[in-house]
């Protein structure tokens, strides 16, 4: 092995941070000659060093038996290429997760480490189940905070240690005390015209005149990070609020032990690295998603049928359709009596899929039920449509897949949120004071920098929309999602606003649009990540 390479190597694990032995740096110098040009792998060595994160020992014996996993990957990997001829992502590489069966981790502030609910959780929960709700969203984004550079405690005191620091104090801390202080709290509005600051200590009257905000939607039930003082009258003066500071994906899933909190379980080496190889690779990897498919509405059919003839014309088929509600023109609530006539036009949308053969037999169908959907009730999460209304579809396309609302999905090694819901409209209106434009003036940034900073899809007050209590864990968005090397996540958010796709802090966000009144539809590419948006 020339000395060039052995540098090479060298240099890599001092960018992270590795101090290894030399027999340890043998090791993952024979690791990398084992590997030939025609290895699947890009770069092997990045790869072991990453893995090596996780490892509290990082001896020889910990290189060799990651070296040999990776090794049994990449065999498996071209053995896979050999015998398939072409990539095809197919409905086995493709996990779709219902609302209702995403497992729940609380945090513990004593042990300060997370632990799945064990047990079952009732839909109609007691007194007990919606505090915990409010106890369970501020535990969440506070232990964030406590472990973020400008607002963890320091270890020892001193002059350097305190500059720049910003410490929170508990909001039963500020009686008596002088001078500004910064505090974490929920808002809420204890009494009416008057807000409060609540933590799990005690609540404090606010007042928000004359404070400076960043971005995003300040409402009830957000948790934000004020800095003030308290007034003489026992009002918190508010001088800067904020929301809390976002956490990288990476530091979240290492201090979450390994716990699977997306729901769609853990992936061993092997597997992660063919399903980004074939995400990479795949020559079917689109995903379409449409949102409102009034199917009581002829020209919205008709315009469906214009964008599956296109796509059964195409060399390779999208490998999945993603249809968000609403699936009727009119509110299917108590006033509604045509359900009957609902359920033929589901058959009679099957029928039009099945009439596509391509698209019948190399896609997958998602169905994800809209606010106005038939239903329980319009609380979140919102189950699947009811199996009244889909058997005459599912005659046609048996495998149709109907899930919840919001609904995730691992595709390959990506994990994708999906969100049907008027969220934008809602926020607007539920607002406290306007949004900042400093930072931007687009309502659909302020919205999303809203439900990803309070890592949660639906911060709005229970009243505007109720929630599930005991299900409430289904909305989050924790870990915080972000671009790594195998792992991006997006969030769809289908509302009644105008077509928009943007990145927020890597993050890949997008709105397709109203199918039924624009035309507007949204074709994504997984394999760089793009958004195209479309129309008819």
């Amino acid at each position: 092995m020339s000395s060039s390479t052995r540098k090479k190597v060298q240099k890599k694990c001092k960018i992270r941070g590795y101090t290894l032995e030399l027999d340890a740096v043998d090791e993952i110098l024979s690791f990398e000659s084992e590997f030939n040009n025609d290895s699947a792998l890009d770069d092997p060595v990045d790869i072991l060093l990453d893995l090596l994160v996780t490892q509290p020992i990082k001896d020889k014996e910990t290189v060799h038996r990651i070296a040999t996993r990776i090794l049994g990957a990449d065999a498996t990997i071209n053995e896979t290429t050999d015998s398939d001829g072409d990539d095809v992502i197919r409905a086995s590489d493709l996990l779709i997760v219902d609302a209702l069966k995403v497992p729940k981790f609380r945090y513990d502030p004593i042990k300060k480490v997370f632990y799945k609910h064990t047990g079952s959780l009732p839909m109609h929960g007691d007194a007990f189940s919606k505090a915990a709700l409010y106890k369970d969203r501020f535990l969440l984004l506070s232990q964030m905070l406590s472990r973020h550079k400008d607002f963890s405690k320091p270890a020892f005191d001193s002059e350097l240690s305190d500059f720049g620091r910003c410490e929170i104090s508990p909001i039963q801390s500020l009686i008596g005390q002088t001078g500004r202080r910064w505090v974490m709290g929920l808002i809420s509005q204890l009494e009416d015209g008057h807000f409060y600051l609540e933590d799990l200590s005690a609540s404090v009257e606010i007042n928000l005149s004359n404070a400076k905000i960043t971005a995003g939607f300040f409402v009830e039930n957000t948790i934000v990070v004020a800095e003030g003082e308290m007034l003489l009258e026992g009002v918190f003066q508010v001088f800067n609020c904020g929301f809390p500071p976002l956490e990288g994906r990476d530091k979240s899933l290492q201090f979450l032990a390994g716990h699977d909190s997306f729901g769609s379980g853990t992936l061993t080496e092997q597997e992660t690295l063919r399903l980004a190889k074939l995400e990479r690779e795949a020559v079917n990897g689109n995903v379409v998603i449409l949102s409102d498919i009034w199917l009581d509405n002829e020209e919205a059919m008709g315009k469906l049928e214009r964008v599956l003839d296109a796509f059964e014309n195409e060399d390779f088929v999208p490998c999945l359709f993603v249809l968000m509600g609403n699936f009727c023109s009119h509110p299917c609530n108590l006033g509604f009596h045509s359900f009957s006539n609902l359920r033929s036009q589901f058959g009679k949308l099957g029928q039009m899929i099945a009439a596509h053969s391509r698209l019948k037999e190399g896609s997958c169908f998602l169905f994800i039920p809209g606010p106005d959907d038939a239903g329980p009730s319009t609380v979140l999460p919102r189950p699947s449509l009811p199996k009244y209304l889909r058997e005459e579809l599912q005659n046609h396309i048996p495998n149709a897949i109907f899930s919840s609302n919001p609904c995730r999905m691992k595709f390959c090694s990506q994990e994708v949120v999906f969100f049907r819901q008027d969220l934008l409209y809602r926020m607007r209106r539920s607002c406290l004071m306007p949004p900042s434009t400093e930072e931007t003036n687009d309502d659909c940034e302020h919205l999303v920098a809203t439900i990803t900073h309070q890592c949660h899809l639906c911060p709005l007050p229970l009243i505007v929309q109720p929630i599930i209590w005991n299900y409430d864990h289904s909305l989050y968005l924790y870990p915080t999602p972000h671009t790594t090397f195998d792992f991006h996540v997006q969030i769809v958010l289908g509302d009644r606003s105008e077509q928009k796709a943007f990145k927020y802090t890597g993050i890949t966000c997008f709105n397709p649009g109203s199918f039924s009144s624009d035309g507007a539809f949204v074709v994504y590419r997984p394999d760089n990540q793009e958004v195209e948006l479309s129309s008819l």
